[in-house]
């Protein structure tokens, strides 16, 4: 189901990897950086940070889906004054988007079958800035639920 709505800007703060869709390279670049938040603890050293939900972001797209892209892991925080080293704080800004839900196991790549289906659709996409949420629906790997947002005109 697709619902399109307007979001105010945000503050983010997390860690980011340049990659790209090309040869899969994404496929390995986006887990890797999973197991650099897990393992590094980000969560525990976000400063500032609003909630513990977790924003997998999208951004800085050279063209759109087939270039390159920043992809970072990052919560919600109330200032970006304060950025741990090796961290970067960016703000999202206001934009319409439309949101995707995906429903079930994250071993059966839901998410990125969801994402299949986003490149197949119709949207007029403006790749400013798209996201992942990872909040408490998405605690069960088994039976999760993660809401994508894109970036729409």
């Amino acid at each position: 189901m697709m619902k399109t709505i307007q979001i105010e800007s945000f503050k983010v703060i997390g860690i980011r990897v340049r990659t790209t869709n090309e040869n899969m390279q994404a496929a390995a670049d986006i887990p890797k950086l999973w197991e650099q938040f897990t393992k590094g603890n980000i969560l525990s050293k976000i400063p500032n940070k609003i909630e513990d939900t977790v924003y997998s972001i999208y951004t800085n797209y050279e063209t759109d889906y087939t270039g390159s892209y920043d992809t970072m892991l990052a919560c919600k925080v109330t200032s970006l004054e304060e950025v741990p080293e090796g961290m970067i704080g960016i703000e999202i800004p206001k934009s319409n988007y439309t949101k995707f839900s995906t429903k079930g196991s994250l071993n059966d790549n839901i998410v990125y079958n969801k994402w299949v289906e986003i490149w197949n659709t119709k949207l007029d996409r403006v790749y400013i800035t798209d996201f992942e949420v990872y909040g408490a629906k998405a605690m069960n790997p088994e039976k999760a639920q993660v809401d994508i947002y894109i970036s729409t005109k």
